[in-house]
């Protein structure tokens, strides 16, 4: 994640850093820059998802591509360079130095640095109660809480990922069907590129004490 700049073209004022920018020093393994069938195929491998989860993110990209990005929403008042989704990286993720992690103590203490920056302390959440989070960094999910507690309620929460992999029949059965890969343009590009994201079920007549 690099820093981010400002420039005001009503003001005509020089470009310059936004001045709470910061880097992280993580190493990434990247896609290659651009979008098309081959990227959605190598997000898919990456994630190691089964045909059906390809199939239906192909069906979103051939949607997203019929729709043309000339479809893409122009905003009300607002000035902006117009989007070159050509010039984007679709897939990014912190390489592993060693096997996934099973808690908070075995994350990577820089990617615990990188999520203190953006103000979202993971450390802090072993001090919570009753509160749960899945941690994502660009296109993994790195420490998700609270997972043991919630299972023994019938709670599934856990990344998309997994749960594509330990829970395939619930994904199948919900996936797309409160916003359909065809609703929109974003959510077509969406349906086809995402790389990571929380799951989370709750069964009939759950409930949770502590």
């Amino acid at each position: 994640m690099t820093e981010q700049k400002v420039i005001s073209r009503q003001t005509g004022v020089e470009e310059k850093q936004y001045k709470w920018g910061f880097e992280f020093d993580i190493e990434s393994d990247n896609a290659p820059k651009g979008l098309n069938e081959d990227i959605v195929r190598f997000i898919s491998a990456k994630k190691n998802e089964p045909e059906w989860m390809l199939e239906w993110r192909l069906k979103a990209f051939s949607h997203w591509q019929k729709q043309g990005e000339d479809s893409a929403p122009k905003w009300a008042k607002v000035q902006f360079d117009e989007i070159d989704f050509q010039d984007i990286i679709y897939y990014s993720a912190p390489k592993s130095k060693d096997d996934a992690p099973e808690s908070l103590d075995e994350v990577d203490p820089e990617l615990i640095e990188a999520f203190d920056k953006l103000g979202i302390p993971l450390e802090e959440q072993k001090k919570l109660t009753g509160v749960a989070v899945d941690a994502v960094l660009d296109s993994v999910s790195v420490a998700t809480t609270y997972q043991d507690m919630l299972q023994e309620a019938g709670v599934i929460f856990c990344p998309i990922s997994e749960a594509v992999q330990k829970y395939p029949e619930l994904v199948q059965k919900y996936l797309g069907s409160v916003v359909p890969y065809s609703d929109n343009f974003y959510a077509t590009l969406n349906s086809a590129v995402f790389s990571d994201g929380s799951f989370c079920y709750v069964p009939p007549r759950c409930t949770l004490s502590h």
